[in-house]
């Protein structure tokens, strides 16, 4: 765990007179970033109360290289009681209230991350410089399902109006935490200057003693709020058809931009503090503290991968070339940097692929993503070929072909023939058998699912999937891997489906036999949208494509008949047909599906626990907060059904007091047989 922030303060003599520069730091590096916990909060204290014995003309705020700050400590936030938690609201207003009263004009240089409370101090400085480098600076917290509660709902639509504010604390968060980096914080109107990071505090500081010398002094943002109503009232419209009612926070944020535009900035406050009462002890901002941490520590721990020493890979191969093939050799050349081989039937696929992957590489030149130098070169070690050949020399193949068992059973045959026995074999199936994939190969130990999610570059998920024959090397090889794309791996057994796909299918299942009992679509997608997740069943299935769903099924009732059972409706939307077969007239209510959909998922992820195909209930969480979108206040799937009672009704014990084969001891993956 990071060191406690402090706030260091040093006096620096200027031709205006002395300037007090405050540090915040936590002593450690970019990794860990400063956060507001009671010490950090206790250190403020001591520093404002300095501040008041000197005749200083100026104050510069700013953070330890690379951060400013990313808000409060989220620590704290578990098993919080609401008078805890208005406490903590309380005290941040008074103390970020006092920086704001300062008799002498104060500058925040925003030099790395902001986020959050990171964000709100900086509010409170009278002006704002950012360094071009910043890549995050945003107000997450709806994400988390709680609202700024450091005064941001009050300062922000102030500082850059009603349509600004709640695009930056409503609406980005809830779109995958979208944040905004230096220059666009300065367009928006969140800073006063933008500087080049090389010479940013001598920078910031030479318009703070500008400020001093010639400018108005201490100044109070006062943005033209008369258009608050109106876009506080198109934006809950908006809300309810992205969440549908199953998070209070956005509604409640939006309640304070708008009270903004009429409240005294302490009578701001206290509705912040009222909500934060509300909200922090709540389920859903619970459920965050809970997910955060399953993201943020456990993931990153690779939990049940093997010691062992990775294998160095220096070329890639992917098998395929299309959509997700192409997706996953443009992750590749980004991240690990070395040559990276395609190969499929015919030369054209191939071409096409490598036209692809260089016009990707020049839209991040454009966006200022990426260096022109380095966008030529990695173009530049990216090939392809009909040759099976191409292989020769890859330290890892990852097959992306049609999910046939046979063809990816040839894919490997084909393989084994061209590359060396340490070679890494990697499956991006979704559903199919790792194991029987490597079955008849001369070396199977070296063959592991590397499973991931469609948009590869958004979505964080990749299931490593070990089959009973997998070696530790190959493993710890595929791990390490996914570390270096940047992605978080989960540790799976080698089972139909694996995890997301597998809840997936079992909602598609309560879905489907609505619809061939009389239900709309609309009626199918509204009772999985109650969730709150992020896409309707409907729009899900057309991404995904029925003909994938449906071999997804098909592969889940091979193995589990009575709980997968298989639909004329999914049959004729993979062939192209929109026919649904009605097989008796008897709909029910929306609130009786969406229970129906809880009470699956329930049954769902017993048995994937019971089966071994993952340690914990966490794991599950994990899969479907990276894999699926599912947001961070529903806490993946099994806070969420232990929270509501769905698991104790359905199972009679929560999901959490059950591991891998349900009696609570924790399997050896190494030691787990396939199932298929």
């Amino acid at each position: 765990m990071p060191s406690a922030t402090t706030f260091k303060l040093q006096r620096i003599e200027t031709r205006a007179g002395p300037v007090a520069l405050v540090t915040m730091d936590n002593g450690e590096d970019w990794r860990k970033p400063n956060t507001f916990g009671e010490e950090a909060l206790r250190s403020l204290d001591e520093v404002l109360g300095r501040l008041r014995t000197r005749d200083w003309r100026g104050l510069l705020l700013t953070g330890k290289p690379f951060v400013f700050a990313a808000g409060a400590d989220i620590d704290e936030f578990g098993d919080i009681t609401p008078e805890q938690a208005r406490e903590g609201s309380r005290v941040g207003h008074e103390l970020f209230g006092r920086l704001r009263d300062l008799p002498f004009v104060s500058l925040a240089a925003i030099n790395g991350a902001a986020l959050g409370g990171g964000v709100e101090i900086a509010l409170h400085c009278d002006y704002r410089t950012i360094s071009s480098s910043v890549r995050h600076f945003a107000c997450p917290e709806v994400f988390l399902g709680l609202i700024p509660g450091w005064g941001g709902t009050q300062l922000v639509p102030k500082l850059v109006g009603a349509e600004q504010a709640v695009r930056f604390v409503v609406e980005s968060p809830l779109r995958q935490n979208r944040m905004l980096n230096g220059l666009q914080a300065f367009e928006a109107g969140f800073v006063d200057a933008l500087f080049e990071p090389v010479e940013f505090l001598d920078e910031s500081l030479e318009f703070l003693l500008r400020l001093i010398e010639e400018g108005p002094g201490k100044r109070e943002p006062a943005a033209d709020l008369t258009d608050v109503g109106e876009v506080c009232r198109k934006a809950r419209a908006r809300l309810d058809g992205q969440v549908h009612g199953a998070a209070p926070a956005p509604y409640r944020a939006l309640e304070l931009i708008e009270g903004a535009a009429s409240w005294s900035l302490a009578d701001g406050y206290a509705a912040e503090e009222d909500a934060l009462a509300e909200l922090l002890p709540g389920p859903q901002a619970q459920a965050s503290v809970y997910s955060f941490f399953l993201v943020e520590r456990r993931a990153k721990r690779s939990v049940g991968i093997p010691d062992s020493e990775p294998r160095r890979v220096a070329r890639v191969g992917l098998a395929g070339a299309g959509q997700m093939a192409r997706q996953l050799a443009l992750l590749a050349l980004r991240r690990l940097e070395v040559p990276v081989v395609l190969r499929d039937l015919t030369q054209e696929q191939v071409d096409e692929a490598v036209s692809w992957i260089h016009g990707e590489l020049g839209e991040l030149v454009a966006r200022g993503r990426l260096a022109e130098r380095k966008a030529r070169f990695l173009g530049s070690i990216v090939s392809g070929s009909t040759d099976w050949g191409t292989f020769a020399g890859c330290d890892l193949v990852l097959e992306a072909v049609f999910e046939e068992l046979a063809l990816k059973k040839d894919v490997f045959a084909r393989l084994e023939e061209i590359v060396s026995p340490e070679c890494v074999l990697a499956t991006n199936t979704s559903s199919l058998s790792v194991t029987e994939m490597g079955a008849g190969l001369a070396h199977p130990e070296r063959v592991v699912g590397m499973h991931f999610f469609n948009p590869v570059a958004v979505l964080p998920l990749v299931e490593l999937v070990r089959t009973s024959r997998t070696d530790d090397a190959a493993l710890a090889t595929a791990a390490r891997v996914t570390h270096l794309l940047r992605k978080r791996g989960v540790l799976v057994r080698d089972a139909p489906a694996f995890v997301v796909n597998r809840l997936l299918s079992r909602t598609t299942t309560v879905l489907i036999d609505a619809l061939e009992h009389g239900n709309t679509v609309e009626e199918t997608d509204e009772a999985v949208l109650r969730m709150g997740v992020p896409m309707a069943p409907s729009v899900l299935l057309q991404m995904v494509g029925p003909r994938v769903a449906n071999h997804v099924l098909h592969t889940l009732h091979d193995a589990f008949p009575d709980r997968f059972p298989l639909f004329a409706t999914l049959d004729n939307f993979a062939a192209g047909r929109d026919e649904i077969v009605v097989v008796e007239h008897s709909p029910r209510s929306v609130d009786e599906l969406h229970e129906g959909v809880l009470e699956a998922l329930a049954d769902e992820a017993r048995h994937i626990l019971a089966d071994g195909v993952v340690a914990e209930a966490a794991d599950i969480d994990t899969c479907l907060l990276l894999g699926a979108g599912y947001p961070f206040w529903l806490g993946g799937i099994t806070k969420h059904l232990d929270q509501t009672g769905v698991s104790e009704r359905v199972l009679g014990r929560p999901l959490a007091t059950l591991g891998a084969g349900v009696s609570g001891e924790l399997h050896d993956f190494s030691r787990l047989s396939a199932s298929t």
